[in-house]
């Protein structure tokens, strides 16, 4: 059985009692409406997914067979959110994808394990593929077309210009969110996977084909679906780079003309916080730690502060925890859902205007995985909840302004966050962060576990009477099931992702405004929002 969190400080048992530590800081002052330090008001979908490009008919299904389970856990979050999210279908293996049409099948990937295990290297697609757009109703997508091997190929051009007709006709009739043309150029050159120019390559040849390409979809848009080249329906989300300290550098595009024909709607950037196999990784220095996560994105914050003159909203179209997919044991932890809530509520304080979550077929990152393969079970990961959790701090971003602000806290090991709608203060999350590890702490002794340590927050809120609490809960951080969201679970084996209650989890519970403060205990390795 599933033990719920004890916020309520009541009477409690000596070990709980030694677990527990005070703050030892006076009460969080947190204003009635938004401080100078809160967001700009979030706009819809912010929580979204990047999905691979090789994975998607594995995540979408086809028209006979649609993947209801995927569909299913993006409905839950466009409930929260008042919108389902947009869906960027790239990455890697975009720029490996040729089109071949009399290919039966939707793709054919060959993997070259020296290049990588993770994802097929030599791709080919089929008219099928497409298919996979129509499965999710009210979902809006961007599509990547292949600059890796179509700017300066002509096998790849030809597929440029192939796959248009019948990348506009599958997302008509409003499923087309924005185009995409190359993923993570900046990598090109010196890419691990495999370089696919000189090591000449630079940001004025990147723009010149850049726009050689972009400016050849528009014109097989305007052959074949001339209805999508309005400056309501067209436009880009570029560059994709990888990040700001590669090859490329992202502010010298920008000065060489890549938007010289304003057709870029979204500023687009990848982050990963570190590697998969990067030395010295781990749950609680890299993942669970909020230094870490403020570090990892501030040259794309910078970014973004130096490209405001544009008025092009800037968002992370690609990014998850680890890079190369992501570290077993890590990645798919309980530990990584707290951090995606930290990472994502971070990133929406501090102007990020979406962060599309990269998942992938086999993926140890992924929110999910949408199929059986010979290496993973079907299901619902541990990153789905921490998803959810998001979703509920903001809410429906389509029925009032939402705004968030950061929290300060004291320790690395936490992060605190308001929530405004319509300049009124609704919700406060608290991430503790602090590793509490079942597998090694908690189950020394099955039948005498290690007390579980927590922390007492205190804040000074307006009003009076109750707040309702919400917990993100696992039975520690290295947990990969028996997540709750208030007692919640979305987990394949129950309703197929549907949102299934369990009565074996304490929810409902309620705390007490007095004298203006409201004090809540959260375990480490617990999320939890309070709802005013």
């Amino acid at each position: 059985m599933m033990r719920g969190l004890r916020n309520i400080l009541a009477v409690v048992s000596l070990g709980q009692l030694l677990g527990i530590i005070q703050g030892g800081q006076a009460a969080i002052k947190v204003s009635s409406s938004p401080p100078v330090n809160a967001s700009a008001p979030i706009p819809e979908a912010f929580v979204s997914y990047s999905i691979e490009f090789s994975s998607f008919p594995d995540f979408a299904g086809n028209k006979s067979l649609p993947n209801i389970f995927s569909n299913n856990l993006l409905n839950n979050l466009g409930r929260l959110t008042g919108t389902k999210p947009h869906i960027r279908v790239g990455g890697n293996t975009q720029d490996y994808a040729l089109y071949n049409a009399s290919l039966k099948t939707a793709i054919n990937g060959t993997f070259n394990l020296q290049r990588s295990a993770d994802y097929p290297t030599t791709i080919f697609i089929g008219p099928s593929y497409f298919e996979s757009y129509s499965t999710w109703p009210n979902t809006r997508f961007s599509h990547g077309f292949n600059l890796g091997l179509g700017g300066n190929n002509s096998v790849g051009w030809e597929t440029l210009l192939d796959t248009v007709p019948l990348a506009c006709k599958a997302l008509s009739n409003g499923k087309l969110l924005m185009w995409e043309y190359g993923n993570e150029p900046d990598l090109y050159s010196t890419s691990s996977q495999g370089p696919v120019r000189p090591p000449s390559w630079n940001e004025s040849q990147y723009v010149s084909q850049w726009l050689n390409g972009t400016r050849a979809i528009k014109a097989q848009l305007t052959k074949y679906c001339p209805d999508m080249v309005s400056n309501e329906s067209y436009g880009y989300l570029a560059p994709s780079f990888a990040g700001t300290n590669n090859h490329l550098k992202p502010l010298l595009t920008w000065q060489d003309g890549l938007d010289q024909d304003q057709d870029i709607k979204l500023i687009s950037s990848h982050n990963y916080i570190g590697g998969a196999t990067q030395p010295g990784v781990t749950l609680q220095g890299t993942l669970m730690n909020h230094t870490s996560t403020v570090h990892s994105i501030s040259s794309q914050v910078n970014e973004s502060n130096y490209l405001a003159y544009t008025g092009i909203p800037f968002i992370l179209g690609e990014t998850n925890s680890l890079y190369n997919e992501g570290a077993p044991g890590l990645s798919n932890s309980f530990g990584a859902a707290l951090w995606g809530v930290d990472f994502n509520l971070w990133c929406a304080s501090v102007g990020i205007r979406r962060v599309h979550m990269h998942q992938g077929t086999d993926y140890r990152y992924a929110s999910w995985q949408p199929i059986e393969t010979n290496k993973t079970i079907i299901g619902t990961k541990p990153p789905y909840y921490g998803n959810i959790a998001v979703a509920a701090m903001l809410g429906d971003l389509t029925s009032g302004s939402v705004q968030i602000a950061n929290l300060p806290l004291e320790s690395e090991f936490e992060a605190a966050y308001a929530a405004y709608v319509d300049e009124q203060l609704v919700r406060i999350a608290i991430i503790n962060m602090r590793e509490y590890n079942y597998t090694v702490n908690g189950t020394s002794s099955v039948l005498n576990p290690i007390p579980r340590p927590s922390h007492v927050y205190s804040f000074e809120v307006p009003g009076k009477g109750d707040v309702d609490v919400k917990t993100l809960y696992a039975n520690g951080s290295d947990a990969i099931s028996g997540i709750t969201w208030d007692g919640w679970s979305y987990n394949w084996e129950l309703e197929e992702g549907q949102a299934v209650k369990l009565h074996n989890v304490t929810t409902g519970e309620k705390l007490k405004i007095a004298g203006g403060v409201v004090n809540v205990t959260v375990e480490d390795s617990t999320a939890v929002i309070l709802n005013f």
